[in-house]
């Protein structure tokens, strides 16, 4: 019914540091991360090519590239600001099942940073597909996504941009914006379909499996 103190003791053994990291972090932040439930704020236009928002996107994308991710949200790194980064590579596609990726619609999407942005629904038609989040490290769900959206914003350099996404991307686009208004994917999933994605591997290995939080 509850994590036991002895739990949370022998967890505390497996990361000894302490003491106060200020943010933008090199780690995703974990769902209870009251930053996770807050909605996050403007970006002010002046302010984009300071160092404070520009050390900011360049943590965003090596935590995006470190876990090996395509999407990642400014407050997954410990930041309630409107910003997130967005990337789908052929190399990640390839990782997928042949059919699986073309049943999805998986495309290439390249580094693409979108600040302030406002995502505007093409394609009002939903679609179920499973999916998962950095910020709720082992577990997936069936999550309903619209099928096609627009995103419009400012990129790195203070720059209008805009791009349409379909399918995998619009879903990528959907959950990162959701991340700003301080949503998870838990809060629209099915909820009978949420599941451990090593649940296997704890029967195999007699429950003797420890969660990493950082892919290093």
């Amino acid at each position: 019914m509850g994590v036991s103190r002895k739990f949370l003791n022998w967890y505390a053994k497996l990361a000894p540091a302490r003491g106060y990291v200020p943010p933008p972090y090199e780690h995703v932040v974990q769902i209870g991360d009251p930053r996770l439930r807050k909605i996050s704020e403007t970006v002010p236009l002046d302010k984009i090519k300071t160092k404070e928002i520009q050390t900011v996107i360049q943590k965003l994308e090596y935590v995006l590239y470190k876990y090996g991710s395509v999407g990642m949200s400014a407050p997954q790194i410990g930041v309630n600001l409107r910003i997130i980064a967005m990337r789908h590579t052929s190399k990640q596609i390839s990782q997928t099942a042949k059919e699986s990726a073309l049943h999805r619609g998986m495309t290439e999407v390249p580094f693409t940073v979108f600040i302030n942005p406002q995502l505007k629904v093409v394609d009002y038609k939903k679609v179920i597909h499973t999916e998962g989040c950095e910020s709720i490290r082992g577990f997936s769900a069936d999550v309903p996504r619209y099928k096609e959206v627009q995103l419009t914003g400012l990129n790195q350099q203070g720059e209008t941009t805009s791009r349409t996404f379909k399918d995998w991307a619009a879903r990528i686009a959907q959950h990162e914006m959701d991340h700003l208004d301080g949503k998870l994917y838990t809060d629209i999933m099915d909820r009978k379909s949420l599941s451990c994605t090593c649940w296997e591997e704890v029967n195999l290995s007699q429950g003797r499996v420890v969660l990493p939080f950082t892919p290093e």
